[in-house]
């Protein structure tokens, strides 16, 4: 029983002899985390602020603000483990060394996330836009720091991954996309009656935008016919309807104003041979 006794009493001793000795130390630590936990909120909302005059996307403005924190509060870590007395060299080669090894084993993942940080803050292109790159096209409908998405015109989504984007060309057609329409008419026909019903079709079109203006002139004379180009500028959403119903409304006009579009035609001439 005694001997129970004098080992509680002994325990006693050494936590008291712990708190005198690293009680205030611990103190100042908690003292420290919590200044830099506030600190931190601090650092962030300055940050915030100045993204937002940043066109940047929510989810992205609000990871970085999220980094920022967590690095402010990591630097007071730091110093409150060294207010305790805690040997950071090792403990700080322990981490160089394993965040090698993650960066080997993560090299798409890093090349991802390095690209995406060059898009968002370059901006090549942004979300709403119209684009075309590496085979592929559509409207941008998210930026993350890993990949981005398009969405395609036959409804299907595009996810890109960023290092493939960064260092490839790419076409940015922005919010609106010219079409390239072609109506051959015979070479008899009266062509300024033919441009004049083709501008009228246009300027009938809803989806057609006014300004920039649309190109309609002469473009090539074909073996069976003059070829015009019809080039409206429309928004992306309607790039694919307006086509439709522009070569609809060129047809019902041509064939109401008697203005002929000609078939392809191939003059064969038979000669006989010499016996």
């Amino acid at each position: 029983m005694n001997e129970h006794a004098e080992t509680l009493a002994q325990i006693k001793s050494t936590v008291i002899d712990l708190v005198i000795k690293f009680g205030p130390k611990v103190l100042v630590a908690i003292v420290i985390i919590v200044a830099g936990y506030f600190t931190g909120r601090w650092v962030g909302r300055i940050m915030q602020r100045g993204l937002l005059k940043i066109e940047l996307e929510p989810h992205v403005r609000d990871l970085l603000v999220r980094v920022v924190r967590i690095f402010v509060l990591g630097l007071f870590a730091i110093m409150a483990l060294q207010n305790l007395g805690v040997e950071l060299l090792p403990l700080i080669a322990g981490v160089g060394l394993a965040g090698a090894g993650i960066a080997l084993a993560m090299q798409g993942v890093l090349g991802n996330l390095v690209a995406g940080l060059t898009i968002i803050f370059t901006r090549p292109f942004k979300v709403g836009e119209y684009i075309s790159m590496l085979g592929v096209e559509g409207k941008v409908e998210t930026i993350s720091l890993f990949n981005s998405v398009l969405s395609h015109p036959d409804l299907s989504r595009v996810v890109i991954p960023n290092r493939k984007i960064v260092g490839e060309i790419l076409h940015n057609y922005g919010k609106i996309r010219q079409q390239d329409i072609v109506v051959g008419v015979a070479y008899d026909t009266d062509l300024n009656k033919a441009l004049a019903a083709i501008n009228e079709i246009l300027r009938a079109n809803p989806r057609v935008l006014k300004d920039p203006p649309p190109v309609i002139a002469v473009s090539v004379l074909a073996d069976s016919s003059i070829n015009i180009a019809v080039k409206p500028w429309l928004s992306v959403v309607d790039y694919g309807p307006a086509a439709g119903e522009i070569n609809k409304a060129i047809v019902e006009m041509f064939r109401a104003r008697a203005i002929i579009i000609p078939f392809p035609q191939r003059e064969v001439r038979m000669l006989a041979a010499r016996g």
